[in-house]
């Protein structure tokens, strides 16, 4: 498959890499990486047509993730979490679309889709409240997809709890400065946000059902086999892809450090077989991982291109393929970065950031394995899996 975008991340490598230590030092994406991400075409490539998008093919979609996150995490993974957004919208009324696209088809949309959020019910729409953290990329982006649950006329949350995805433009919420402290990924800036008696008009809402069933592109009447790959499958690429890529950028600064490494035994790490048999097998590892997740999803689209209805069973086995790839990559570049020696971590140098992204990165929600593990083992011995939290992320 050609993949322009792809090759225009390609050429504009030094530019992603050399933001780094800025994203790092700003807590956010530094002006340039998010010039490059919007120059590139990287956020648009899952948009609609009508809206100057490429309605790409998701695995084209998640070799890019990869490669601008294997020059940067942070850019990587505001390119995985933002670039996923234009899937939903694709989804979502054309009223809001119209809203956000229809003066700059460059709009960034943020999330997260955590249901911390209540909606009360009013004429013509919902007052909505809440306060969410880990809103990857926010600064540069105008709207924002919410999670929320739906409440009573007293605004508490009706029983039992359903689940909407709620879009808000930037003058409905506040971005909490100096919220987001962590030790990775620091550079995407993934600050709280906080909505206080927004009014959010009843087409701007989209029942989270509609998603897990697939019925969303559906009513909407999209074609593209892209957006009929199932939300749990689409959502998580984005994230894992990023992830991949870091395990990458981390191999490919340390095949390039180790180079011409002497060890202060005086062993060249060229002639060092056991830290090289080490290198190779992490090596290996992380390919696969790249592997596993881009043909699980593959995998996925010719199905829905055929028209086959991917069933409870399946997104589950899917969810555990994209888990296990995650665990796969960081766990390889463990082995790489104990290989790295003292000044492979020293703060100069990149081994450590992209291990700090990876780490972070994987304890993410959507790679949490005990659940996806639990569920999809149960589905495949034909044992229907318990309602409620264990299902919530298949």
């Amino acid at each position: 498959m050609s993949n322009p975008v792809l090759t225009a991340v390609e050429e504009r490598a030094e530019e992603i890499a050399g933001a780094a230590a800025s994203n790092e030092r700003l807590g956010r994406l530094d002006d340039r990486a998010a010039k490059v991400l919007r120059e590139t075409g990287v956020i648009k490539m899952l948009q609609p047509a009508r809206y100057g998008g490429a309605e790409a093919h998701p695995a084209e979609f998640a070799e890019t993730v990869m490669k601008v996150a294997s020059h940067d995490g942070s850019t990587g993974w505001v390119a995985g979490i933002v670039g996923v957004h234009p899937w939903e919208m694709a989804m979502a009324d054309p009223r809001v679309q119209e809203e956000i696209w229809g003066e700059n088809t460059d709009t960034w949309i943020a999330s997260p889709y955590a249901p911390l959020g209540v909606l009360k019910p009013v004429d013509g729409g919902y007052v909505f409240n809440g306060h969410w953290q880990f809103s990857s990329g926010t600064d540069h982006c105008d709207w924002i997809f919410l999670g929320a649950f739906m409440g009573d006329e007293e605004g508490d949350v009706a029983q039992p709890p359903v689940a909407y995805h709620v879009i808000l433009p930037r003058s409905d919420y506040e971005i909490v400065e100096d919220s987001w402290d962590v030790v990775g990924l620091r550079g995407t800036g993934s600050k709280d946000v906080i909505v206080k008696d927004a009014f959010v008009p009843s087409y701007r809402v989209i029942p989270f059902s509609t998603m897990l069933d697939g019925s969303a592109p559906r009513d909407a009447g999209l074609e593209n086999p892209t957006y009929h790959v199932p939300f749990t499958t689409a959502f998580p690429l984005g994230i894992t892809s990023a992830v991949i890529g870091i395990c990458e950028g981390a191999l490919a600064h340390h095949m390039a450090y180790q180079q011409k490494r002497v060890q202060i035994t005086g062993t060249k790490i060229k002639d060092d077989p056991y830290v090289l048999f080490a290198i190779g097998e992490a090596a290996a590892e992380i390919h696969a991982s790249r592997v596993a997740l881009l043909d699980n999803v593959s995998r996925i689209y010719d199905k829905v291109a055929a028209g086959v209805e991917i069933g409870f069973e399946e997104r589950a086995v899917s969810r555990r393929t994209q888990v296990a790839a995650a665990w796969r990559a960081v766990r390889a570049m463990d082995e790489i970065v104990a290989r790295s020696g003292g000044n492979g971590l020293r703060m100069d140098n990149p081994i450590q950031r992209f291990w700090r992204d990876g780490h972070m990165g994987m304890v993410h929600a959507i790679h949490v394995p005990g659940a996806v593990f639990h569920v999809s083992a149960l589905t495949e011995l034909g044992i229907e899996p318990p309602p409620g939290p264990m299902r919530s992320m298949i």
